[in-house]
C-alpha cells in the first residue's frame, strides 16, 4: 500500500496586451497542468489540471490556490474523470481556494468525480470575489461504479462551497452524503439515482428575459431532477439528480454557453459561443 499523498498547485495568472498569462505555477505531485492553450484567442487562457498518480486514496491531502489578477479570463477543467477509492478508514481531502481581482472571470469545469463504495472523501472550494470579477462553477458526482452494480452503501462524502465578496458570503453550500442503503433509496437523498450535479454562476445580473430562456435549457427528463434557482447576490443555482452523466453534462454546457455572454463590459472575445475543451471527448457543434 502506497503512502498518502500530499500533493499542491499554485497558479497566478495575469492579464496584459490583451492575453491571460500563466505568469507563476508552482506544483508537488501527483497534481501539475498541461501546458496553458488559447483555442479561443488570446484573451481567456484554457489549462487543463492532472492528477498522475490515477486517483484518490484515503489520507491523500490535495490543495491548489489560483489566482486571476484583474481582467484575466480562465477555463479550467481535468484531463479525466476522478476517481476516489474505498478506505480503510483514513479520509481524503481536497481543497481549492480561488481569488479573482477586479474583472476577473473563472470558469471551473471540472470532469465528473466517481466516489468508489467505503470512501471517506470531503472536498472544500472557497471563492473569493473582487467586484466586478465572475465565477462560473460546477462538479458532477457519481456514487458507486454501477457499471458493474456497486451502490454507495458504506463510506462518506462532504462538500462544502463557500462563495465571497468583500468579506460577506454570497453562498454557503454544504452537503454530506452518508453511505448506506438510507442514502441511496431515501427520496431526500440520492432516490435511486446515482449521480449529482451542482452548478453555480456568480457575478453579472441574471434579467427576467435570460431567465426564461435559461429554465428552458434545463427540461425535465424522465428518471431525472433539475431544478434552477436565483440567488439574491446576481447568480444562478442549478442541482441535478439522475442516472446519466452525459444528460447533466449538456444540461450545464447549454447553461454555461448562455451565460457566457451576459456580461455586457467582457469585450468581443466573450461574447462567442465558448469552445469545449478537448479532452472531454464531445464536439462542438
Amino acid at each position: 500500500m502506497r503512502s498518502p499523498w500530499h500533493g499542491k498547485l499554485h497558479l497566478i495568472y495575469h492579464f496584459q496586451g490583451g492575453r491571460t498569462q500563466l505568469k507563476y505555477q508552482h506544483n508537488q505531485a501527483p497534481l501539475k497542468v498541461q501546458r496553458p492553450f488559447y483555442p479561443e484567442g488570446g484573451q481567456i487562457c484554457h489549462t487543463v489540471a492532472l492528477h498522475t498518480a490515477g486517483g484518490i486514496v484515503g489520507g491523500d491531502q490535495l490543495t491548489q490556490r489560483v489566482e486571476l489578477q484583474p481582467d484575466s479570463q480562465v477555463l479550467m477543467t481535468t484531463a479525466a474523470a476522478q476517481k476516489i477509492y474505498g478506505s480503510l478508514g483514513e479520509t481524503a481531502t481536497q481543497c481549492l481556494e480561488v481569488e479573482l481581482g477586479r474583472g476577473a472571470y473563472l470558469e471551473w469545469l471540472p470532469q465528473e468525480s466517481i466516489v468508489f463504495e467505503g470512501a471517506e472523501y470531503r472536498q472544500e472550494l472557497r471563492v473569493n470575489l473582487d467586484w466586478g470579477a465572475r465565477f462560473c462553477g460546477w462538479e458532477i458526482t457519481r456514487f458507486g461504479r454501477t457499471a458493474r452494480g456497486e451502490r454507495f452503501l458504506r463510506g462518506n462524502w462532504r462538500s462544502r462551497t463557500e462563495i465571497w465578496q468583500g468579506g460577506k458570503p454570497l453562498w454557503i453550500d454544504r452537503q454530506w452524503l452518508p453511505g448506506s442503503l438510507e442514502t441511496v433509496e431515501s427520496p431526500h437523498a440520492l432516490a435511486g439515482c446515482p449521480i449529482m450535479g451542482s452548478f453555480l454562476w456568480l457575478g453579472s445580473p441574471i434579467t427576467s428575459e435570460h431567465w426564461v430562456a435559461l429554465r428552458h435549457l434545463c427540461p425535465p427528463a424522465p428518471h431525472s431532477e433539475i431544478g434552477l434557482t436565483q440567488t439574491q447576490n446576481q447568480g444562478l443555482y442549478c442541482r441535478y439528480r439522475g442516472r446519466s452523466t452525459q444528460e447533466v453534462k449538456s444540461a450545464f454546457i447549454r447553461l454555461w454557453h448562455h451565460l457566457r455572454g451576459l456580461s455586457e463590459d467582457s469585450g468581443e472575445q466573450m461574447q462567442r459561443r465558448p469552445l469545449i475543451p478537448r479532452v472531454w471527448g464531445i464536439g462542438n457543434g
